[in-house]
Parts: C-alpha cells; sequence; structure tokens
C-alpha cells in the first residue's frame, strides 16, 4: 500500500504544485475570482489520480478485491501526500516570494465589500479582522494548517466515490446466488 500511496500521491502532489506555480505567475491576468475556478478545477483533475492509485492497489497488490474501508484509506492517504506536496509548495510561494498575497487578497475583498455597498463600518470591521489574519498567518503552522484544508475536501470527496466504486468484495468459492428464484452455485 505504502508505494502505491507515495507513488500516486506524489504525481498527484507534482501535479497540483505545477499547477499553482503557473497560476500564480498569471494571477494578475487571471484574478482571485477566476483563480479560485482554475485553482479547484486542478485539484479536482490532480486528484483524479486518487481513482487511479486505488484501482492500482485493486488490481496489483489486493488481488483484484478491495473492501470499501480499504479503498477509503488508500484513497485518502493519496490525498493526504498530495495536500502536503500543495502545501509545502505554498509555504515556499508565501515566505519566500508572496508575502504580499494577503495585503492583495484584503484590499480585493474590501473593493468587492465597497461595490456592494457596504457600510464604512462594516468595512472598517473587515479590514480589523484581515489585520489580525494576516498577523496570524504569518506563523508557518497556522499558514500550513490553512492551507491543508483547501484541498483536503475535494480529496475526501474523490477518496470516497473512487472507494465506492473500486471496491469489490471476495466470493467465496461455492457461494450460493439467487438467480431469478433458482439456486445457483457460484
Amino acid at each position: 500500500m505504502k508505494k502505491t500511496v507515495l507513488t500516486f500521491g506524489l504525481i498527484s502532489g507534482a501535479v497540483l504544485s505545477a499547477m499553482m506555480l503557473i497560476a500564480l505567475a498569471f494571477h494578475d491576468a487571471i484574478g482571485f475570482e477566476r483563480g479560485m475556478v482554475v485553482g479547484y478545477t486542478t485539484m479536482v483533475l490532480s486528484f483524479l489520480l486518487i481513482f487511479f492509485g486505488v484501482r492500482s492497489y485493486r488490481d496489483n497488490v489486493a488481488g483484484g478485491t478491495v473492501r470499501f474501508g480499504r479503498a477509503l484509506a488508500v484513497g485518502v492517504l493519496i490525498g493526504a501526500v498530495a495536500s502536503l506536496c500543495y502545501v509545502a509548495t505554498w509555504e515556499v510561494i508565501y515566505f519566500k516570494f508572496q508575502s504580499d498575497y494577503l495585503v492583495k487578497y484584503e484590499a480585493y475583498a474590501l473593493d468587492k465589500a465597497r461595490a456592494k455597498g457596504e457600510t464604512e463600518e462594516a468595512i472598517a470591521l473587515k479590514k480589523r479582522s484581515w489585520e489580525k489574519f494576516q498577523v496570524m498567518y504569518q506563523n508557518p503552522a497556522i499558514n500550513a494548517a490553512f492551507t491543508f484544508l483547501e484541498p483536503l475536501p475535494v480529496a475526501l470527496i474523490i477518496a470516497l466515490v473512487s472507494a465506492g466504486v473500486l471496491s469489490r468484495r471476495k466470493k467465496s468459492e461455492g457461494q450460493d446466488r439467487i438467480v431469478s428464484g433458482a439456486r445457483v452455485s457460484g
């Protein structure tokens, strides 16, 4: 299981990290809203490797059958490895190259609030909240925790679906099954 998880997790993580680097290179042209769409689409595509990893585990390691729980565990672990790659890439980008990312996002969020017609008091409250968050986000552990939470739900959903689709139980020899009301030995 370890080899399958690491192989597919690292490939998925490499795709996630590469796409993050590409998207950030064009971030000013893409913008924040479309950047989120691009980011989550990339996550879904990258996490499709969870399906292939679970299938590989089932076919090559587990002898063609795998129970739902084991398939889910393999999928979640692949997603966790890929998410850790995503976190590591963001930590380097944020602390070495884009430490002003939250300042830019704050300006975007406050401009959006103004465009919606929010009061200046509400905007001032949001600004104070953003400033507190920026201080907290400078802690690498908190930064990593928040970043890990971005791809995790996507990975969990794909792991659940993959486990449901790919799980199979072994049929014992001589097990009887009923077909159209008649017993058939199978």
